[in-house]
């Protein structure tokens, strides 16, 4: 077996928080699949440890997860690259997406209904957090996350004459609208929903309309809320 030294124990530990993941350039992947994934795409291993070289209890020293994979992957994040905004395709805007989940499960839904792009405010959060990249499926590997200003990126997609979208509750009911196949689509905080400064960008505001009548959920889930949007605009252009 394999011993770690306490140093190595501590850095991979050290890389579930953002500020050593951004100082270290690196992140952490845990399972097969996913680290098959990941090489596929092209990321770089710095190590990989199995359980059968390290043993369970060191496995479990260094994994996040309450029960270990038998494979964990430290590997070297993706440089970022510039986008070049073009004049069609559809994409998708995130305000301040704080729950790891939700932000993985939309990177799945993304990857899922083909969206050609992801933009995130600066303040959601971070794509390479463990539970994102376990939530995402691999999606997190197969699309770039772009972190920027939103308001700047509406009035590009608005200069060039494409509808900005945002998800609100005094918005039009999404079934009953004309929906484009080109278009950024904004989502909301997950309480707060999309900032003040957003919503008057937006170009059309929609609203996904409950059926329940009487009681029912205050608000659907962010992700939830995107699978049934993007499913929309894609049921219209007749893409599905």
């Amino acid at each position: 077996m394999v011993k770690l030294s306490v140093s190595e124990v501590k850095t991979i530990r050290s890389l579930s928080q953002k500020k050593y993941r951004d100082a270290l350039g690196l992140f952490v992947v845990e399972g097969e699949k996913l680290l098959e994934e990941a090489l596929d795409a092209g990321f770089c291993p710095e190590k990989i440890y199995r359980r059968e070289e390290i043993s369970e209890e060191q496995m479990r020293r260094i994994s996040s997860q309450d029960s270990p994979s038998p494979v964990l992957a430290v590997l070297r994040k993706a440089e970022q690259t510039d986008f070049v905004l073009s004049d069609s395709g559809l994409f998708l805007g995130l305000d301040s997406i704080s729950d790891p989940g939700n932000l993985g499960t939309i990177l799945r839904i993304c990857d899922w209904f083909g969206i050609d792009g992801v933009f995130a405010s600066a303040n959601t959060v971070d794509q390479y957090n463990p539970k994102v990249v376990q939530a995402s499926m691999g999606a997190i590997f197969r699309h770039t996350l772009y972190y920027c200003n939103l308001e700047e990126l509406c009035m590009k997609f608005r200069s060039k004459g494409l509808p900005v979208y945002g998800t609100q509750l005094d918005g039009k009911n999404i079934y009953k609208s004309s929906l484009g196949a080109c278009g950024l689509i904004l989502m909301g905080n997950e309480s707060r929903g999309l900032d003040p400064k957003l919503r008057e960008l937006c170009t059309e505001h929609l609203l996904i309309p409950s059926f329940a009548g009487g009681a029912h959920a205050e608000s659907l889930n962010v992700a939830i809320a995107t699978a049934l949007t993007i499913a929309e605009f894609k049921r219209q252009n007749n893409i599905l």
